[in-house]
């Protein structure tokens, strides 16, 4: 079975940079078994940004996008398979939070 998938990327041109839309073509040939899958082509597509994000061969935006999932989903559906290699976690929050009182100490927040 060929899987024929389309992905949008954004590029930017001159300056000031000006984005456009980019389509991609990937066809992959997958075995019988795996094409008999419910939906073998986003189990292939997620596997990819899998393995991308946790080698970083991908950013977290670039898996978020290859997913067409909001970063908050992104990070939901890592958890869900029980990924957590770069998942934010307490430190991250310790540090957004010292940064917030930083800011915040210098009027550099405003409040509404």
């Amino acid at each position: 079975m060929k899987l024929t998938h389309y992905q949008q990327f954004s590029t930017p041109v001159g300056w000031p940079f000006f984005w456009y839309a980019k389509g991609m073509k990937i066809t992959v040939e997958l075995p019988d078994d795996v094409a008999k899958h419910a939906d073998p082509g986003r189990e292939a597509l997620e596997a990819l940004a899998i393995e991308g994000y946790r080698s970083g061969t991908l950013t977290h935006y670039q898996a978020v996008q290859l997913l067409s999932l909001s970063r908050f989903e992104f990070d939901r559906f890592l958890k869900d398979r029980n990924i957590y290699e770069h998942a934010y976690d307490v430190e991250d929050l310790d540090r957004d939070m010292e940064t917030h009182r930083k800011l915040e100490a210098k009027g550099a927040l405003r409040r509404p």
